[in-house]
């Protein structure tokens, strides 16, 4: 500021200051003090709330200099020279060299006391600095000396609902880090102290998001931080969400914060809230007497996380939207509208179009328990068709009574004892179907299973090895393992039925990390990996992998052995693939980036490597929604400049990245490779357009299939089937999508259903389309009803008003802004879509849950009182 623009009062101000700079160089010790206490009440009144450069800032500006050398030279009392540094740090705010960090000096050297009562723009400042002195010395930097001085930050910025400033300091100073160490409850308790009712929720939020895009060990701290902040403040229901995303259970163990959560509480009605949402997970979870006391409580929850009210809570559903009436496959084709060629396709004359027939009629009236196709045909109709049409037919029954075990073994029961093998087979893949998701007291698939497949023809045994896989996919049975660990290790044993064990393992142990079973599969690559013209052989690397899905580093040891054990082409292959499955949904930048490089490498000889490297891009990405819409980007310029075994697996990626989401941009994508020249390209497309349709009864792309149907022949014609087949999947009731609990959650289950299909879709004619078909049921693990159902707390249905809107991303706002947009109000139960939140539009009762789908449990709001 020039002299001739300054007021009578800046003036004055500015010699007042200047005075003090004078006296504070003074030998007289007395006007030393007594300049410095000046400073420090003018500097501090100034920046308590600054809106703008302080003026006396603005004039100290030129005596900084003076001020640092006065400061060196200083021989008072330990106290004064501390006054001094104080006023050092602050003017350092606007007088610092670049890099230099001298606010953060002198504050150090200063007296520590009341830090934060210089305003905002010192905190953010100091903030600042002391987050690049980490960053710049790493880990030698003693945190531990400036401990008390950032968490008087945080605790000034939690005050001033500035949360994300204050955890954002913490992580970069590696704060939660040190949670992992012989301090950690000292560190813990203090960090709990700075949180209270009014921001835990927006805190914990935040430690959410941010996770997602942090390493393991700072990941886990993360999440542990957020999961002992909802245990604090008895938010139970979100810690469990916490406790299942982190899912620390090892093999052979359970998971120990979801004992916790359970016991953490006595309230039933929330217990069997928490059953729901581990039911919904799929995690299989024993039922103690730690986690509950009572008996017939334990059995009423262990019912609950068995699944056994899905079939029930699904037809609630139906019935109360009109739509329990069956489909026919005819009622899908809708042959009237295109008025061509096809009319006849689901009549029971040829083997092919009856097939496709077969899945849409299994995938449109899955769960209903009834059909106007399966319960109508002869058995001597079923018995004159070719060996594949025998055993898809019979075990779409099984589809049919999805989550309804015991009419499904009833309706099947009668095919056990025929004298054609192959409908013994679809018999045990029909019963493994039905029993999914779903375990009673009495496990009678298991049993049945074993026996009518033990020294059977290899079609039974393949559909009792399915059956076996599917049924109790994510249970991690021993038994199972001794089972097919004797298939393994037979010599013996055909090369089919290897696979299907091997892919059945990876299924019941997903995410399991089992050693054991890793080495077995290896053996059995290592024994076969000259069997490279069955196309068969590129599941066992994804039966493999499924064993460390979401695992991240978990992987390394078994990917070393793989590359030290297998030989070129199918060594690429297996490690992108463990690479791909391992890192599923974690959204991790630098595995995206090492796919997409093995994608603009050349094919090594004989082999086709890219097309895994193009689904993992898809799979890493997919839970995250910035990294899902970068990655369709990516596979756009994959499209354009990659060869042929990229452009055959570019569909299925987009397929995976969109499941049950219709995107226009990716349904134009889909609908232009639906007509390409590369047979193989065109077939993918055609499944994918089913795939991100699945369950939505999409009008646009019913209208693309529709079309297709009349233009396509044979094995093209069978795809736009199944594709029809999936988008009208249980006619618009259920979704593919494995993310769930607001997009938080990742089933590992039917993430491994999915991921099985697809990378079989990647030999589309050999294995889909010709001779394994039957994998298709695989996305049985997929299925989820894409309801919210709300019940009492006697888990008696209950009819209330919510608001569906689209969900809003609120994290880091302040305050409690609302979670959904554009929202219209329904009474319970309601179908949610892709995208899509609800929140309950009455106060009368009260959620045991904060996130509104599937079973929601309601208790009635004790404040509430009629008008």
């Amino acid at each position: 500021m020039k002299g001739d623009d300054l007021s009578e009062e800046d003036l004055e101000l500015k010699a007042r200051l200047e005075d003090c700079v004078e006296r504070a160089q003074s030998r007289d010790p007395r006007l030393r003090i007594g300049a410095i206490d000046t400073l420090r009440k003018e500097i501090r009144a100034a920046t308590s709330s600054m809106t703008s450069a302080p003026k006396q800032l603005k004039f100290l500006r030129a005596h900084y200099g003076t001020l640092k050398t006065c400061f060196e030279r200083m021989q008072d009392s330990e106290q004064q020279k501390k006054h001094m540094a104080d006023i050092l740090s602050v003017l350092a705010l606007t007088m610092s060299g670049e890099g230099e960090r001298e606010s953060l000096k002198y504050c150090m050297m200063g007296s520590l006391v009341d830090v934060c009562s210089w305003g905002h723009e010192y905190v953010r400042n100091l903030a600042f600095e002391i987050g690049k002195e980490w960053k710049f010395n790493g880990s030698s930097t003693p945190i531990e000396s400036k401990i008390n001085v950032v968490l008087e930050i945080v605790k000034f910025h939690m005050k001033h609902n500035a949360e994300t400033e204050a955890l954002d300091l913490l992580l970069e100073v590696g704060y939660l880090e040190m949670l992992s160490d012989e301090k950690k409850e000292e560190y813990l308790t203090m960090l709990l102290h700075l949180v209270d009712s009014t921001n835990y929720k927006r805190a914990c939020l935040y430690l959410t998001s941010c996770s997602k895009y942090l390493s393991t060990p700072d990941h886990e701290a993360t999440l542990g931080t957020a999961y002992d902040m909802y245990m604090k403040f008895r938010d139970l229901a979100s810690a469990l969400r916490i406790a299942l995303l982190v899912d620390d259970h090892k093999y052979c163990g359970q998971n120990v914060k979801i004992k916790m959560v359970f016991e953490e509480t006595k309230d039933f009605s929330l217990k069997q809230q928490f059953a729901f949402m581990i039911a919904r997970y799929g995690l299989s979870v024993e039922i103690d007497d730690e986690m509950v006391a009572d008996e017939n409580e334990k059995n009423a929850l262990q019912e609950v996380v068995c699944n056994t009210k899905l079939g029930e809570g699904y037809h609630i559903l139906a019935r109360d939207i009109g739509v329990m009436e069956p489909k026919s496959p005819e009622d899908i084709y809708k042959v009237h509208l295109i008025g061509g060629r096809g009319a006849k396709s689901s009549s029971l004359d040829s083997a092919r179009p009856n097939l496709a027939a077969i899945f849409v009629n299994a995938f449109v009236n899955a769960g209903y328990c009834q059909d106007k196709l399966m319960t109508a045909l002869p058995d001597s109709l079923l018995f004159k068709n070719n060996e594949l049409w025998k055993a898809s037919a019979v075990a779409s029954l099984g589809m049919i009574h999805l989550w309804d075990p015991d009419l499904g073994f009833a309706e099947l029961d009668k095919y056990l004892h025929s004298n054609d093998t192959n409908v013994v087979a679809g018999t045990l893949l029909g019963i493994g179907i039905a029993s999914y998701g779903v375990k009673k007291e009495y496990d009678h698939a298991h049993a049945l299973i074993s026996e009518y497949s033990t020294g059977a023809t290899s079609i039974t045994r393949i559909g009792g090895i399915l059956g076996l896989g599917i049924a109790y996919a994510g249970s991690r049975k021993d038994e199972l393992k001794s089972h097919f660990s004797i298939t393994l290790s037979n010599s013996q044993t055909p090369f089919e039925e290897l696979v299907f064990s091997s892919i059945s393992l990876g299924l019941v142990f997903v995410g399991s990390c089992n050693e054991e079973i890793a080495e077995s599969i290896i053996s059995v690559l290592k024994n076969h990996s000259k069997e490279l013209t069955e196309p068969i052989i590129h599941l066992l690397p994804v039966a493999l992998g499924l064993l460390y899905l979401g695992k991240q580093e978990m992987v390394d040891a078994t990917a070393a052995k793989v590359s030290e054990t297998l030989e070129e082409p199918l060594k690429k292959y297996c490690g992108l693939t463990l690479t791909s499955l391992a890192y599923a949904g974690t959204g991790n930048v630098l595995k995206v980036q090492e796919l997409l490089r093995s994608c603009s490498n050349k094919l090594v000889k004989g082999g086709s490597d890219q097309g895994p490297a193009v689904l993992g891009i898809a799979l890493i990405a997919m839970a995250e929604g910035l990294g899902a819409e970068m990655a369709v980007r990516s596979l756009e310029h994959l499209l354009q400049y990659g060869d042929c075994s990229i452009r055959r697996a570019v569909p299925l990626a987009l397929g995976m990245l969109c499941v049950s989401n219709p995107k226009a941009v990716v349904v134009d994508t889909l609908s232009r490779l639906s007509h390409d020249a590369d047979g193989a390209v065109s077939m993918a497309a055609i499944i994918s357009l089913g795939l991100i349709g699945a369950g939505t009864n999409n009008a646009r792309i019913a209208g693309l299939l529709r079309k297709l149907s009349s233009q396509q022949y044979g094995g093209y014609l069978y795809c736009v089937r199944i594709a029809q087949g999936l988008l009208h999947l249980g006619k618009g009731l259920l979704t593919l999508d494995p993310c769930h609990s607001d997009r938080l959650l990742l089933s590992p289950v039917a993430l491994a259903g999915l991921v099985t299909v697809l990378h079989a879709c990647l030999a589309m004619q050999p294995i889909i389309v010709e001779k394994y078909p039957y994998m298709l049921y695989i996305l049985a693990l997929a299925m989820q009803p894409r309801m919210l159902l709300t019940v009492d707390e006697d888990l008696k249905p209950l009819h209330v008003p919510v608001r569906v809107g689209q969900a809003v991303d609120v994290v880091g706002q302040a305050g409690s802004p609302r979670t959904i947009t554009g929202f219209q109000t329904y009474n319970t139960p309601v179908v949610l879509a892709a995208g899509e939140q609800a929140e309950l539009a009455t106060e009368k009762y009260i959620p045991l849950t904060p996130v509104l789908e599937g079973f929601v449990i309601l208790r009635k709001n004790p404040e509430h009182h009629e008008d």
